[in-house]
């Protein structure tokens, strides 16, 4: 992400990520290579869109900014079922920032930030600007998926801003968390029962071929972070022949795609939280959270123990009462960025915990608070009821609760802070079992793949297991990294400058590339 909405929406996928029997006879939406759609799909694929003014109403700063720069916006409608095309359809929300160099104009460039259920319509100048000289090439295509933002919206009600969180420190915790996401799950089902089976990674690939079609393009080149590795992986795997650049920054490997996504990713985590603590101490006159690593850390671990005793944040009227399973994931969404200005963001609000720990609650500031309020309150709803819907929708989970447990308390010695968070149960277990089975990867793809060795929720060796299931890939591998998103983000001058050379030419490599993460 280059933008500070795109970091906003990162920073959320990384809470977010922590991210199959009875298969239906749903047919893919695949078209020839003349684009002639499946039976029954055709007024999709050759719907006339309505471009126009991004705005959608007083104080609509988006829209107001995509407007200045030229972009311009459209919905686009789709089947809430493939398998019924004549049934309920629903609108997906997209942008485009036409190309302005049209002598060499390659076609469009569809964005995914992740998630999953992340918006990315906002996002296409910024992308424009990381992509440098190439940019004016594409019309880069920002897409707010299935029931994501501008689309057609799917909120549960829920009172939380999203599904993960740790178990706590004990049997206590663990026990408010399955009744916490069984009631999450309850909600999901009494609100929106008819359109949960429909949300999932394959329709909203689905969605994106209808989004080819009625671009008039015979194919779709994409930049996908996160999640949107697999949803882009899965694009080129039932779409073959419908796609032309892909870069997957920051890869899962589909085998391990599942409701607990984050499990075996502890250890980045334990390694990304003890460099942000070097970082930190040597800022101690700033924060004040320890001179050296070793005193940072237990800063740290006192806070998230005084947490089980419950943890007050914040002065009237903004005020904020945690517990241990909450404050281990708001240290879980902190580190997975180390870029310095998120380093000191994230530092300043273990400040503020640390003070609450002595019994010092101090004002917020308007980020933290924003933070909170996404987190343990129903600001977020929308977006915690889409991206677990979507996790659920795509994989069975465990249903036992006695499961979890075991794989908790079994995580606890080796990784005390981030087992319980990474093990723990969620909605999927109390979820309808998904409508279609997970989608196999059996074609070779040529995609680029980047990733960095020490990314702490999507980690190194998915992006390795991706590239060996895609031989005709190749990975970008930038060395000494705790870093989640690379390519226009995290400023690595090597990666950027790789990247933009695939998105001009579509050559790869010849072999795959190593960059270093530059000094200091």
């Amino acid at each position: 992400m280059t933008t500070r909405s795109a970091v906003t929406a990162r920073r959320a996928s990384a809470v977010g990520l922590a991210l199959t029997a009875c298969l239906t006879a749903t047919p893919a939406a695949s078209a020839s290579a003349a684009g002639t759609p499946e039976a029954g799909l055709g007024r999709y694929y050759q719907q006339r869109l309505d471009w126009g003014s991004c705005v959608k109403g007083p104080g609509d700063t988006t829209g107001t900014d995509l407007d200045k720069v030229g972009v311009q916006c459209a919905d686009v409608t789709v089947p809430l079922d493939y398998a019924d095309p004549r049934g309920r359809t629903i609108t997906v929300a997209i942008s485009r920032l036409k190309a302005t160099d049209t002598r060499r104009r390659v076609g469009p460039l569809l964005l995914n930030f992740g998630g999953p259920g992340g918006p990315a319509l906002g996002d296409p100048p910024v992308v424009r600007k990381a992509m440098k000289d190439v940019g004016a090439r594409y019309d880069i295509i920002g897409m707010d998926p299935r029931f994501v933002g501008r689309s057609t919206p799917l909120d549960c009600g829920w009172p939380v801003g999203h599904s993960i969180f740790s178990a706590g420190l004990g049997r206590a915790g663990f026990d408010r968390q399955v009744a916490l996401h069984k009631d999450l799950a309850a909600k999901c089902r009494a609100t929106n029962a008819s359109v949960l089976p429909h949300v999932s990674t394959r329709n909203t690939a689905r969605d994106m071929d209808v989004v080819r079609a009625v671009l008039g393009e015979r194919k779709l080149s994409y930049l996908g972070y996160s999640y949107g590795t697999y949803l882009g992986t899965v694009y080129t795997q039932m779409f073959p022949g419908r796609y032309d650049r892909v870069v997957l920054d920051g890869a899962i490997d589909p085998r391990r795609y599942n409701p607990r996504l984050m499990r075996g990713a502890e250890r980045e985590n334990e390694q990304a939280l003890a460099d942000w603590a070097s970082w930190a101490a040597k800022r101690h006159d700033t924060y004040g959270l320890g001179r050296t690593r070793a005193h940072v850390l237990a800063t740290v671990d006192r806070i998230v123990g005084t947490s089980a005793r419950g943890l007050t944040l914040g002065t009237a009227p903004d005020v904020f009462r945690l517990d241990d399973t909450q404050v281990p994931t708001l240290i879980f969404g902190g580190i997975s960025d180390e870029t310095d200005v998120m380093r000191a963001a994230f530092a300043e609000q273990v400040s503020v915990m640390a003070k609450a720990a002595n019994g010092r609650p101090t004002r917020l500031s308007p980020e933290f608070k924003e933070l909170l309020q996404g987190t343990v309150s129903s600001k977020n709803s929308p977006f915690g009821s889409v991206q677990s819907a979507i996790l659920c929708g795509d994989g069975a989970a465990a249903r036992d609760p006695e499961r979890y447990w075991r794989d908790i308390e079994n995580s606890r010695a080796a990784h005390p802070l981030f087992g319980p968070l990474t093990n723990n149960i969620g909605p999927c277990a109390f979820w309808d079992r998904p409508r279609e089975e997970p989608t196999q990867v059996r074609r070779d793809a040529p995609a680029l793949i980047v990733a960095a060795t020490g990314d702490p929720r999507t980690v190194y060796e998915g992006s390795v297991a991706l590239r060996g299931m895609l031989p005709g890939s190749k990975l970008i591998t930038l060395k000494g990294a705790n870093q989640h998103g690379i390519y226009g983000y995290y400023g690595n001058a090597c990666v950027d400058e790789k990247v933009n050379a695939y998105l001009a030419t579509g050559r790869l490599p010849v072999n795959d590339q190593t960059c270093v993460m530059a000094a200091g």
